[in-house]
């Protein structure tokens, strides 16, 4: 039997890029899972859906996260195309980040990932 005989769920699986029998990298599952993957990325994400921030807002907002770990999901972030960065004039020179229209879309993710860990934890 193929793998894709046993996806017959139109909605789960609803082309060909999800009927493999294996994790492939253009999944749309995949690339969802691989946008929020990392300690503290949805937190991150959370923070920047209320609007842009600068660095030094996101580690006020965020003050048990190291430098070194929100540098390293800005630039992950950055990377996916999920955040842009905003070198703001003045000196000290700051940068801020927003979300990108792509970073946007990972909103109805979280929320349905929060309600689902919700009812798995049993508190719903």
């Amino acid at each position: 039997m193929r793998a894709g005989d046993r996806c017959r769920d139109a909605e789960l699986v609803p082309d060909e890029r999800g009927r493999t029998a294996r994790p492939e990298a253009d999944c749309p599952v995949e690339v969802a899972l691989a946008a929020v993957a990392g300690r503290w990325t949805t937190l991150v994400l959370r923070e920047l859906m209320h609007g842009p921030a600068a660095y030094g807002d996101l580690r006020e907002r965020l003050p048990e996260i190291s430098s070194k770990v929100l540098a390293e999901r800005l630039q992950a972030l950055a990377e996916r195309e999920l955040v842009s960065r905003e070198r703001l004039a003045g000196f000290p020179v700051r940068t801020r980040y927003r979300l990108t229209p792509a970073g946007e879309a990972l909103r109805p993710l979280l929320v349905e990932l929060y309600r689902t860990g919700e009812r798995l934890t049993g508190r719903r």
